[in-house]
C-alpha cells in the first residue's frame, strides 16, 4: 500500500471509529479534494468553512438573533451543523475561533446563551492546515489538537501519479465522477460494529503503558492523554474491523500509533513542521514496551 493509499485508508478508519482528522501539509498536495472527496461518498449534509484570520466563532457555530415577531432569541445554525464539516486552512484562524469547534468535536452540540443545540448524527470534522511555519498561521493549542483523533499527511505523490492528475483534470473535476456510496444511517451502524470490536485486558494494558510511556519519556513535556488512548483504541478497533477482525491485535495498535498520538506530544524542545521528532519518540516508546505475552502469540 503506497503513501496515498495508506491516507485514504486511514482516514476511512477515522470515520468509522467516529473521530476526526486533521490533514496536514503543503499548499496544494490534495488535502482538500481529500477532505471534499470523503464528504461526498456520504450521503448526508455537508458543509464547509474557509478559516480566515477575521473569521469569528460565530460564523462557526451559529448565532442567537433576536426575532421580533416572538420576541425572543432565535438560533441561526451555523454550517458546523452538518454531517461532515470540512475546516478548511484551520490554522488561517485564530485560537479563539478554532476553539469554537472544542465543545462540537467533542460532545455533538453547540451551547448558545444557555441552549444546547444537538448536531446531526455521524458528525465529522475534516480539517485541513498548512504547517504552522508558513506565514500567517496560528499554531492550534493542545486542546484542539486532541479532539483530532488522527493527523495525517500526504506528501508529494509518485511522478506516474502526478501525470494521471494532471490527465484526468485537463478537461474535467473527477470529484464530478463520485458517488455516494454510504447513507448516514449506514455509516452509524458501521460505528456501532466498530466499537464492538474485542479488545483484550492485556491489550487494554499494554496500551495504557504505552501512553504512561510518552509521558514519562525525557523529551516529552506533556504525553498522550487519557482521551488520547480512547481514540487510540478506537481507531484500533476500527483497523481491525477493516482487515476483517472482530478483535484487535498488537500490530493494530502499533499500525496507528503514529497517526492517533505524534501530534499530540507537546516536546522539550520545538519540533519540526513535519513532526519528526514525535514519530522518533513514539516509535522509541514502541520499541521499549513488550508486547503481552499472550497477544504476540495470537
Amino acid at each position: 500500500m503506497n503513501g496515498q493509499s495508506q491516507t485514504c485508508h486511514r482516514i476511512v478508519t477515522v470515520l468509522l471509529a467516529g473521530g476526526h482528522v486533521l490533514l496536514e501539509d503543503v499548499p496544494g498536495v490534495g488535502k482538500t479534494v481529500l477532505a471534499k472527496a470523503l464528504a461526498k461518498v456520504v450521503d448526508g449534509k455537508v458543509n464547509r468553512i474557509q478559516f480566515t484570520p477575521d473569521l469569528l466563532p460565530s460564523d462557526v457555530t451559529g448565532v442567537a438573533i433576536f426575532d421580533q415577531a416572538t420576541a425572543s432569541l432565535r438560533f441561526h445554525e451555523g454550517p458546523v451543523f452538518a454531517n461532515v464539516v470540512i475546516a478548511d486552512e484551520i490554522n488561517r484562524a485564530p485560537a479563539k475561533t478554532q476553539s469554537a469547534l472544542l465543545e462540537s468535536m467533542e460532545e455533538h452540540q453547540v451551547s448558545s446563551d444557555g441552549s444546547t443545540h444537538q448536531l446531526p448524527e455521524p458528525f465529522m470534522v475534516v480539517a485541513t492546515q498548512n504547517p504552522w511555519d508558513l506565514d500567517g498561521t496560528y499554531p492550534l493549542p493542545e486542546a484542539q489538537r486532541d479532539r483530532f483523533m488522527a493527523r495525517l499527511s500526504l506528501g508529494y505523490p509518485a511522478a506516474e501519479a502526478e501525470v494521471a492528475m494532471l490527465t484526468r483534470h485537463r478537461s474535467a473535476d473527477p470529484l464530478d465522477e463520485l458517488q455516494s456510496v454510504l447513507t448516514t444511517a449506514e455509516v452509524s451502524l458501521l460505528q456501532d460494529a466498530v466499537a464492538q470490536v474485542y479488545v483484550a485486558e492485556d491489550l487494554t494494558e499494554y496500551l495504557v503503558a504505552l501512553g504512561r510511556a510518552t509521558r514519562s519519556h525525557p523529551e516529552v513535556s506533556l504525553g498522550v492523554s487519557p482521551r488520547g488512548l480512547l481514540q487510540w483504541m478506537r481507531l484500533a478497533q476500527a483497523e481491525a474491523a477493516a482487515a476483517g477482525r472482530g478483535y484487535v491485535t498488537p500490530s493494530d495498535l502499533q499500525a496507528v500509533a503514529v497517526t492517533v498520538a505524534a501530534h499530540r506530544l507537546v516536546l522539550q524542545a520545538p519540533d519540526d513542521a513535519k513532526g519528526t521528532r514525535a514519530r522518533d519518540v513514539l516509535e522509541g516508546v514502541l520499541a521499549s514496551v513488550a508486547v503481552p505475552a499472550a497477544a504476540a502469540r495470537a
